[in-house]
């Protein structure tokens, strides 16, 4: 279908007043020959969204370039049928309110954004949903606590549902509890378990198909269409679904590493033992079968300890205080200790924390463990330190118990360890090559060879990418139960350490997170980031070198390969980040509205003014999920920054094509700056690794600009969190002035 452009410029949040629209007019209609162009002091309220509206209703238009605010504002008012392209110009924050009005430079700011919104409309063609049938099944993998509660949830909202257990009976850990932590009014004692009458209602639900002493043997495919393969006493079945939450729960910390807190002396125990302990019958000293009557616990056994876990197991804490009321009702006399390094007991869970405190036989103090000793009775002699009281003090006791942490069944110590080690390399390389080789092994790491549960048919490893402490979620800020692979969620303890009731809940977001992920992709629509995005990456598989760059670059295990290294694409697991069109030297991967033809023209179409004009010109590629929203909210707040800048929003910055940057410079352009998300675990980026690969790619760069007599420094990486918008116009203006300072670009003119 021909493009037929409509330009349509606001007038009012006083772009008006910074810039004239007039000439700005003259500029779609004479130099870009937009047929129709409009100017409107209200664009966005009904009168002026009418104007448009009008004009596509009737033919006139279908490719709309609304130059007025942020895209990220108005999304309501500038919203169109899928047919229709639309491009935003934003005049408001990133010129009329973040330059000096009515200046030269802020005119000339503003003509190139609009030269930039036409060319990127006019290269777009609108995007087609993805027409294949899915299935609306889900798999719910785990049936502990949080896979009975998804399976019971998704069914509720109508869906069906396969769970798979590995035991011969629903439960999982809750059901080898004897109570569980308070759930009910006034929170001070623990209650029933509860969990067997949920078992139950899954086992008879008509929608819901329990497969227990079973296990996966493969999945293949994509969300909506994954083909599950599952063994269940020796017989193999075939069942696709549409997507899948991963509910494998957690295990107990290897205590055997833990003999310097006394494991392995006679009347040492762990907290999961005790429960066990007091599930079967009366809690006893091992060495003897007495009774105790002095029982300590040790809080914090090799959790948020570096050398062992990490991280806080969030559930230890109120397990002890249980576990106290266990010891009391079987022993009126008995006395506990409890020695923390902090007491964790959150919301109404503090009452129960306050019911203990008011026990009289109850002693809690935070202190460390110094040293502990088997006396020849088999009692405990434990000597603590840094206690509330001050110096050391000494117990004896006839029962100790660790309260050991939680460990998600989607890794094993060893290899948490392992990944701790490659982590800390990476951060200590000094070179180039030893950080890569590093990253690779933390690559190798996350996929957890040997500890598969799903046993995925993807390039990158039979199950979820783990992260620090071998939790396997993808972004635990922005996306809670994503996982690295779309369509498959994590939920409960796997996901995060947390109790029963927590797990229950997260078991409800998970089932609906994979709702919203058969839905979408029966329309063709992205889950996440870019929710509801139709577009998809088409491949010129001709021209194809089979050089597996976008295969071995992609985060989310989307493409997949033939013997030869052709890429295999699937679809429905796209996340639309582009780092696959970055990736590829021959850019024969591209999207319909978004391509490296797409960039390039918009490089093209700034206007870069003669050596003697002393006018710099900078492009500044910046992440559409983190900087260029800050630069949104840095305009907002009226702070200035260099004029020189033309900002072109990138869907991440792992798709950034190098041949963006030979473009810029071979055009005259002055300098170069890539703002990308924050690299870690701490801060993630929304794709996993965008700011590393474009760090990758700008290294080479700087070498052929050497070659070239060009100063590397004019080529710029940064990383910005989106809550750091105050620091982002330093950051320009200081690259601004050392471009400034080196003078122009010698190619300038050529």
């Amino acid at each position: 279908m021909p493009k037929k452009l409509g330009v349509y410029i606001c007038t009012g949040c006083t772009i008006g007043e910074a810039i004239d629209t007039a000439q700005l007019a003259k500029v779609a209609t004479r130099e870009c020959k937009a047929p129709t162009c409009r100017m409107h002091p209200f664009l966005c309220g009904p009168e002026g969204c009418d104007l448009i509206r009008k004009d596509v209703a009737d033919g006139t238009v279908n490719t709309v370039v609304v130059a007025a605010c942020s895209a990220r504002a108005k999304t309501d008012a500038f919203t169109f049928d899928p047919g229709i392209v639309l491009e935003r110009v934003n005049l408001r924050e990133h010129v009329a309110w973040s330059q000096a009005a009515r200046e030269e430079d802020t005119q000339m700011l503003a003509e190139d954004y609009l030269r930039m919104g036409v060319v990127k409309a006019q290269k777009s063609e609108p995007s087609e949903p993805l027409t294949e049938e899915v299935s609306r099944v889900l798999l719910v993998v785990g049936g502990g606590a949080a896979g009975i509660t998804a399976a019971l949830e998704a069914a509720a909202a109508g869906y069906e549902v396969v769970l798979v257990e590995k035991e011969p009976q629903l439960g999982g850990f809750a059901a080898t509890l004897r109570k569980r932590f308070p759930i009910e009014a006034p929170y001070d004692a623990p209650a029933a378990d509860g969990l067997a009458l949920k078992a139950q209602e899954a086992t008879y639900h008509s929608k819901i198909r329990v497969l227990t002493s079973a296990r996966i043997v493969k999945i293949e495919g994509q969300p909506g269409m994954f083909d599950v393969a599952v063994e269940r006493e020796g017989v193999a079945s075939t069942v696709r679904v549409g997507a899948i939450v991963l509910a494998t729960g957690w295990k107990p910390y290897d205590a055997t590493r833990l003999a310097h807190l006394g494991y392995g002396l006679a009347n040492v125990i762990t907290n999961v033992e005790l429960e066990r302990m007091a599930a079967r019958g009366p809690i006893v000293r091992p060495s003897d079968g007495r009774v105790p009557d002095r029982v300590l616990f040790l809080q914090c056994a090799g959790s948020r300890d570096p050398a062992h876990l990490s991280y806080c197991s969030a559930v230890c804490c109120m397990a002890t205080l249980k576990h106290a009321t266990y010891i009391h009702e079987q022993n009126g006399r008995a006395k506990v200790y409890i020695v923390y390094k902090d007491m964790r007991t959150p919301g109404l869970n503090e009452r129960f924390y306050r019911a203990a405190q008011d026990h009289p036989l109850n002693f809690l103090t935070k202190g460390e463990l110094a040293s502990i000793a088997e006396l020849p009775s088999k009692d405990l002699l434990v000597t603590l330190r840094d206690t509330m009281v001050g110096g050391e003090v000494s117990l004896e006791a006839d029962l100790v118990v660790l309260a050991t942490g939680m460990v998600p069944n989607s890794a094993d110590g060893e290899a948490i360890r392992a990944l701790k080690e490659a982590e800390a390399k990476a951060v200590r390389g000094e070179t180039e090559s030893q950080r890569a080789e590093a990253a690779r092994r933390q690559d190798e790491l996350r996929s957890h060879k040997g500890t598969e549960i799903l046993h995925l048919a993807y390039r990158q490893g039979p199950d979820l990418p783990v992260l620090r402490h071998g939790f396997p979620e993808s972004h635990f800020i922005c996306f809670p139960y994503e996982t690295r692979r779309t369509g498959i969620y994590a939920a409960g303890a796997v996901r995060s350490p947390m109790d029963t009731e927590h797990a229950e809940r997260d078991a409800l977001g998970a089932a609906l997170k994979a709702i919203q992920a058969v839905e979408l992709a029966a329309h063709g629509q992205a889950v996440h980031p870019r929710a509801g995005d139709l577009s998809f990456p088409s491949f010129l598989l001709q021209r194809c070198t089979q050089c597996k760059r976008c295969t071995e670059e992609c985060p989310f295990g989307s493409l997949d390969e033939d013997e030869k290294g052709t890429p295999k694409p699937n679809p429905h697991r796209c996340r639309r980040c582009g780092i696959c069109m970055g990736a590829c030297p021959e850019r024969i991967i591209s999207f319909k509205n978004y391509s490296v033809d797409m960039v390039a023209s918009m490089i093209k179409a700034i206007e870069v003014p003669e050596e003697d004009e002393e006018k710099p010109r900078i492009v500044v590629f910046m992440c559409e999920n983190d900087a260029y929203p800050a630069l949104d909210v840095a305009g907002f707040r009226r702070l200035r920054y260099h004029p020189s800048v033309r900002v072109i929003p990138l869907r991440c910055l792992g798709s950034l094509n190098i041949v963006w940057i030979a473009d810029a410079l071979s055009r005259g352009v002055d300098g170069v700056m890539l703002i990308g998300c924050k690299e870690g675990d701490d801060y993630e980026c929304h794709f996993i690794r965008g700011s590393q690969l474009a760090k990758r790619r700008v290294e080479n760069v700087k070498e052929t600009l050497q070659r070239l007599r060009l100063e590397p420094e004019r080529l710029h990486t940064a990383e910005l969190s989106i809550n750091e918008w105050d620091k982002l116009p330093a950051m320009i203006d200081e690259f601004a002035g050392r471009v400034c300072a080196m003078g122009a670009n010698p190619y300038k003119g050529m």
